[in-house]
């Protein structure tokens, strides 16, 4: 039968295989008789074995997979009735030893920091991700939403973050996800130089987030406290907020601990949704954590742009129901080469980054929200008095013709940038109109 069956299933683990033979003699399906190679086996409902299962090999067949990613694959693939329950393995993060324990091993880790490497690897932390930051919000923000379901279509996005127009026959919710996830985006790469795996970091980017998008809007940006369920999966995370406090804790301790970026990547993508430390959202939180190393170390991002979500769903699953890495790891070297060559192809064209824009950043964003939350003062005055009081004498010009310039092109699909609503810039722009008028 184990010949026939890898016969059958020529992509079958001969482990995998094994292990549902033993499964079905001990759900009675199947009886044995005999020893070694006079051992055969009969069905028993008829004279027939029928091998009535998934194939493990039906997951995205772009995306190369080990044979161990191939045995995950035959376990969750079975009905959910074939999968044995099971809860939060707290072992499973208490036995990670930061830099002594690797999920991505050397050859990959170097494979990774070659295939991510940019010109700005030797800048400042963040300076990459800043120089990319409007394609970044629109794959980014597309890509992770698609994993959820948003059927926004790329070019949806676009007009949505770049001019505010939203898809016409679109849902709010979907909407809503995709302005939440631009936001959130632009908190991590506005604080890539100093940001730290901390609750503040945790916490503030689960709100931006899930912003509008939850039952209970308490649950913003706070760790839960009541179960919750895995659709489709026989996990159980756990349900006593002191052990999630407690697992929290330790998973951002470690978190902080783990020198090379892609590991500290990887291990914000596995820990985070596994531990399930937020009512919802956990999921796209997890993949915007797992870029801030990228970000702080000037590495191409990793966007999950042309990430098939049954493949990311079913990667998840396996790390839920059996805490195995093997095939979530598959997918991210895979996602990862995929979302380099989108980024590599366009850095030669990348302008350096403005040192005006740089040195100022923070200045001219509080001037700019100052000037549009004052619509009945004088722009230019407000302007004028910002630079005066905080810039030298050497930069002033530069500086207040790069805030005029700002404040000119100011649209909606900037307003976060500068903590702005669109409500704001409408009441500025009727009242720079009507003092015109006048």
């Amino acid at each position: 039968m184990l010949s026939e069956l890898l016969a059958q299933h020529p992509g079958l683990a001969r482990r995998t295989a094994q292990r549902w033979i033993s499964r079905w003699i001990s759900e009675n399906q199947i009886v044995a008789s005999g020893a070694g190679r006079a051992r055969r086996y009969q069905s028993v409902r008829s004279a027939t074995v029928e091998f009535a299962v998934s194939e493990p090999d039906r997951f995205a067949p772009q995306i190369p997979l080990s044979a161990d990613s191939r045995d995950i694959l035959a376990y969750i693939d079975q009905t959910l009735s074939a999968r044995k329950p099971v809860g939060y393995q707290r072992d499973f993060l208490a036995d990670y030893q930061p830099n002594k324990s690797w999920y991505l091993s050397a050859p990959l880790r170097r494979q990774l920091h070659k295939i991510g490497k940019t010109a700005q690897a030797g800048a400042a932390a963040g300076t990459y991700s800043r120089a990319i930051l409007n394609r970044l919000l629109i794959d980014l923000s597309w890509a992770s939403s698609h994993l959820e379901g948003n059927t926004y279509t790329r070019l949806d996005t676009r007009e949505l973050i770049e001019h505010g127009k939203a898809a016409v026959g679109k849902a709010a919710l979907e909407t809503q996800m995709i302005l939440n996830h631009k936001s959130a985006i632009e908190l991590l790469v506005d604080n890539a130089s100093h940001a730290s795996f901390n609750r503040y970091t945790l916490m503030n980017l689960h709100s931006a987030l899930a912003e509008n998008l939850l039952p209970n809007p308490a649950d913003e940006g706070r760790v839960r406290q009541h179960a919750v369920e895995i659709g489709k999966s026989v996990y159980r995370p756990p349900s006593v907020p002191q052990q999630i406090d407690e697992a929290l804790d330790l998973l951002l301790a470690k978190l902080n601990q783990i020198a090379d970026p892609f590991e500290q990547s990887f291990f914000a993508l596995v820990h985070l949704p596994y531990l399930q430390p937020f009512a919802d959202i956990n999921k796209r939180t997890s993949r915007l954590v797992a870029n801030l190393p990228l970000f702080r170390a000037n590495l191409c991002p990793l966007t999950f742009v042309d990430v098939p979500e049954q493949s990311y769903s079913r990667a998840i699953l396996g790390l839920y129901e059996m805490t195995r890495v093997e095939l979530l790891r598959d997918l991210y070297l895979w996602a990862y080469e995929r979302s380099s060559q989108e980024y590599l192809a366009i850095k030669q064209d990348l302008a350096e980054p403005d040192p005006s824009r740089l040195a100022y950043r923070d200045l001219i964003k509080q001037t700019i929200r100052a000037v549009v939350q004052q619509p009945g003062a004088d722009a230019l005055g407000l302007i004028e008095q910002a630079v005066a009081q905080h810039v030298p004498p050497a930069d002033r010009a530069n500086l207040h013709a790069l805030l005029v310039e700002e404040l000119r092109r100011l649209h909606e699909g900037v307003l976060a940038r500068y903590g702005l609503r669109p409500s704001e810039l409408a009441l500025w722009k009727a009242a720079q109109s009507s003092s015109r008028v006048r």
